[in-house]
């Protein structure tokens, strides 16, 4: 307000002046280039707001446009970090899920018909998928099985075969108790079109 009232003031002023001016000059000619004087000056004054408004005002429009830009991108960039790490820890939650659940099924259909034919039972299992980001039974590659002896309460179901006369005979029978137990899950399972790997008591196939 006070801006105004000044602005006002020396437009008031400036007219009053160039009014004394114009009547103590007696030559029309001068008259005219005073008058070209005086109207340029008045113009200048009555623009004065608009420079004004330009010299200080746009400065900071722009200033604050710029930081409130700023603000907005880290703004953008936290939530869309915020989503992503939401999203990485559901889909977590979501696979862990999944590989518990297909881990509990696969362990029931095999309990007992390992237990039956050789005496063993699995210990935990870790997957293969085509697509880590796919975790779904229909792109699982690989079931990496850990297969011990199967135990009751009076401890191993078989405990004299710890006892071994012929080394070579014994690490033969194993290969073929472990090609046995995969062809046995890959029948349970009906996984003929996935790998199967067994580890039993160090071995692996």
């Amino acid at each position: 307000m006070e801006v105004v009232i000044q602005w006002v003031t020396q437009i008031i002023l400036f007219i009053v002046i160039a009014t004394i001016i114009d009547l103590l000059i007696p030559a029309e000619a001068m008259k005219r280039y005073v008058k070209l004087a005086v109207g340029l000056i008045l113009l200048l004054i009555l623009l004065k707001p608009i420079f004004h408004i330009f010299n200080t005002d746009i400065e900071k429009s722009i200033e604050t446009s710029i930081n409130q830009l700023e603000q907005e991108n880290n703004l953008n960039e936290t939530m869309e970090n915020q989503i992503e790490f939401q999203k990485k820890e559901i889909q977590g939650t979501q696979h862990a899920y999944i590989l518990e659940q297909m881990t509990v099924q696969l362990e029931d259909l095999a309990e007992e018909p390992l237990k039956e034919e050789y005496q063993a039972e699995i210990t935990t299992m870790d997957y293969v998928f085509n697509d880590p980001e796919d975790i779904s039974f229909e792109r699982l590659a690989e079931v990496i099985v850990y297969i011990n002896e199967a135990q009751n309460g009076e401890g191993a179901v078989s405990t004299v075969e710890d006892v071994t006369v012929d080394p070579q005979q014994n690490e033969g029978e194993s290969e073929k108790d472990i090609i046995g137990i995969e062809m046995l899950l890959k029948d349970v399972w009906e996984l003929t079109d996935k790998k199967v790997s067994i580890n039993w008591e160090g071995g692996t196939s």
